[in-house]
């Protein structure tokens, strides 16, 4: 018994040191008070994004949770409003997956809120399927409805300046490309619903790396980053008996939401990093990334063509 109990407690202990030094990752120090700011995030009824609110709002911050589903979302508000003892946190409904309500959400933010200092584009999304608007759901989601969403209101965060932008990315971008042939591709086998989760990661380092390059000279500043490998609903739909058998391991493995917003928040608050716009950040450093996310000519084409599917071209 003895033996066991040692074993045990040795495992336990390793368990406690590769955690807390290799999988927890580092945490945002910074104390920024955002009292008189106005932020919204995105997703922001589960996981990283309601931790992510939930740290703005204890910042004194006007927090704005842009959701698809009012239900999860108004629960979101009850308990962030509970734990940060900040009242001004609201739900306004977004989804991300229909062009139109993207516009329709922005309409009305702008109609009713005067300033806009931090836009956290954090929901993101991995599985098959089209939007309402015909992409690959991924793409969809994950790149056109931000993209739409940052640029529709683009001109109330540089009236609000000093203002910062934050786009969820992910490590997963190593294996995106973007095909400008095929940027819509199907995405209904597992190989490529997982490419195409990839591609859209991808699209979001490119994205904030061009969209730093058109906000030179304002006090506007944007940053994409890499939460970690998260225990959120990102895999809600995979198989069943797959997240069964995950499950365990992800527990045991995987940050948890509030250790996977620190960079997020690091990004969104931290002193002193404005020259590092467009930089990609990890684990609250800033990282350089791989040759074919820092490809400006790309990034440029990508935001043209964005243009263009969004109907901001016309």
């Amino acid at each position: 018994m003895a033996t066991y109990l040692l074993a045990f407690g040795i495992s336990v202990g390793v368990y406690v040191l590769v955690y807390y030094n290799w999988i927890r990752g580092r945490r945002c120090t910074s104390d920024t008070s955002l009292k008189g700011k106005t932020v919204i995030v995105t997703g922001a009824n589960v996981g990283i994004g309601k931790m992510t609110a939930l740290d703005m709002a204890k910042r004194g911050a006007r927090v704005i949770l842009a959701c698809r589903v009012k239900e999860t979302a108004e629960a979101a508000v009850y308990d962030i409003r509970r734990i940060s003892g900040n009242n001004e946190v609201l739900f306004m409904k977004l989804d991300l997956a229909s062009l139109e309500s993207v516009r329709a959400f922005c309409k009305n933010f702008l109609s009713s809120e005067p300033r806009l200092d931090i836009l956290i584009n954090n929901a993101g999304i991995e599985g098959k399927g089209k939007t309402k608007d015909g992409f690959n759901l991924m793409i969809g989601v994950n790149h056109l409805g931000h993209f739409l969403l940052t640029n529709l209101l683009l001109d109330r965060l540089k009236q609000s300046s000093p203002s910062r932008i934050v786009v969820l990315a992910s490590e997963a971008y190593k294996y995106g490309k973007i095909d400008f042939k095929n940027l819509n591709p199907p995405a209904e086998s597992w190989k490529e619903t997982l490419q195409s989760y990839c591609d859209s990661k991808l699209a979001n380092v490119l994205f904030a790396r061009e969209l730093a390059n058109k906000l030179l000279g304002t006090d506007v500043t944007c940053y994409s980053v890499h939460p970690g490998v998260v225990l959120t609903n990102l895999g809600r739909n995979l198989p069943h008996w797959l997240k069964v058998l995950l499950f365990p391991v992800a527990w045991l493995f995987l940050r948890t939401p509030t250790d996977g917003a620190q960079t997020s928040i690091y990004c969104a608050v931290q002193e002193e990093i404005e020259m590092y716009s467009g930089r990609y950040f990890n684990n609250c450093r800033v990282q350089k990334v791989l040759p074919h996310a820092r490809d400006d000519a790309r990034a440029k084409k990508l935001w043209e063509v964005s243009e263009e599917l969004t109907g901001l071209a016309n």
